[in-house]
């Protein structure tokens, strides 16, 4: 049965190194049958989290800012798996995606929790010219475990600073694998 697939693409750049492996990720999850939907975050009006615990699960929009997070609520509503695409920056996710998987927490709130749990699963994409990934897993574990969802592990490709870096290494099969795995 196929599957619908959620990527929240947290790069800066379209063509850079993330984006690559997203779009290798997208060919191998869309040859085993599923359905892919990219949100390119960088390109997104999307404000960060106020705290204000006013967000209400079950509203069409639940966070009490209109943003373009509407756009993104219902698909993770509605979504089997979700995949965190992201470059390295300072030992974490970028800023794009955080605000993004920081707002998701509107999910959380009001009767009935849309988020945790519902059988859902992700996995983490990252592109960096380092390779100091210890931290941002550590995170994604941590995410995983609250948000009770299956880690379907993560393709981390180290060694790329400039764009285009990526092409020919073996991380871009590795995500074709890794989305032609889903099923």
């Amino acid at each position: 049965m196929s599957k619908k697939i959620v990527i929240l693409n947290g790069s800066p750049r379209r063509k850079g190194n993330t984006s690559a492996l997203v779009k290798a990720f997208t060919e191998g999850a869309e040859s085993a049958g599923n359905t892919v939907t990219e949100f390119f975050l960088d390109s997104m009006n999307i404000h960060g989290c106020k705290g204000c615990f006013g967000g209400h699960c079950s509203r069409e929009c639940p966070c009490v800012q209109k943003d373009d997070m509407e756009k993104i609520y219902p698909a993770v509503r509605d979504c089997d798996v979700v995949v965190l695409a992201t470059p390295l920056y300072y030992w974490n996710m970028s800023g794009q995606i955080r605000t993004a998987i920081d707002r998701l927490f509107a999910l959380e709130e009001g009767d009935g929790n849309l988020l945790r749990g519902h059988d859902r699963s992700c996995a983490l994409l990252m592109a960096a010219e380092g390779n100091g990934f210890d931290d941002v897993t550590l995170y994604f574990d941590h995410l995983m475990e609250h948000l009770r969802w299956k880690n379907l592990g993560h393709v981390l490709a180290g060694g790329n600073g400039d764009i285009g870096d990526i092409e020919g290494k073996p991380e871009l099969q590795k995500a074709w694998n890794l989305g032609a795995s889903i099923r």
